[in-house]
């Protein structure tokens, strides 16, 4: 069977630790000014990985955070996958350079698939994709624009680009703690073939027994962010669940 994991995120806007809902930008909730802090906490209760979200660099502007998203990685605490507004070769190598342990590739995923399999080769093992979607329709740039594809459609062309992992985000339940879209998730990881994190909606305990009795082939964990934040959820809580 295989081992499950809770990962929590971090995303950031403005220098500060924020929450949307649903993606939009202008329904935050601010749970910290200081991300390296934050890291610190997830750190010291246990957690292996942290995934950051860039959400300005999502929205164009590539260098928002930059100075934050470094000083966690400079850590070197956990291991960190970084997403968010990475859609150049010059990009991915300038944050694989930074020290940054895993790549988290979407607009590019859908935009260039040929320029996602050059950089596969170049850094093998070292990409990721994040399938977003509303219902069965992908979104990308910040979840802003329509992708124009199925999810399911692009999910079973990843393995042949060469990427190592996929995170499935069903955006409609995200910062909702409505639970995840685990049959959807299921799929994803069934024709993708890849390791894949589920993501979006995660509210409690409850969710994760629900990841675990699944007990689907390819699903390797989940991605909490609000849950955690308003003790919803606790990573001590989720090792109990999922055996870790």
């Amino acid at each position: 069977m295989t081992q499950l994991t809770l990962i929590p995120a971090i995303d950031l806007k403005d220098g500060r630790c924020v929450r949307l809902t649903q993606g939009r930008f202008e329904d935050e909730t601010v749970y910290g000014d200081d991300p390296v802090v934050m890291a610190k906490r997830w750190v010291s209760e246990g957690t292996q990985w942290l995934h950051l979200v860039n959400l300005d660099g999502s929205l164009g502007h590539e260098k928002a955070n930059r100075a934050a998203i470094e000083a966690i990685v400079a850590l070197s605490l956990a291991k960190i996958q970084l997403g968010g507004g990475i859609r150049t070769l010059t990009a991915i190598e300038t944050w694989l350079d930074a020290g940054v342990d895993r790549l988290i590739l979407g607009t590019l995923v859908c935009e260039d698939p040929r320029l996602v399999e050059k950089a596969c080769a170049q850094f093998p093992g070292r990409l990721a994709a994040s399938l977003d979607s509303v219902g069965s329709r992908l979104r990308i740039r910040g979840w802003l624009a329509d992708g124009g594809q199925d999810v399911l459609t692009v999910a079973a062309t990843l393995k042949d680009l060469g990427l190592s992992l996929v995170i499935h985000t069903d955006v409609e339940r995200d910062g909702t703690q409505l639970g995840p879209n685990l049959p959807l998730a299921a799929e994803v990881a069934r024709l993708s073939g890849l390791p894949t994190l589920v993501a979006g909606g995660v509210a409690g305990p409850q969710d994760l027994e629900a990841l675990k009795n699944l007990a689907a082939p390819g699903i390797i964990g989940a991605i909490s962010g609000r849950a955690l934040y308003e003790g919803a959820l606790s990573l001590a809580q989720a090792r109990l669940i999922l055996g870790n």
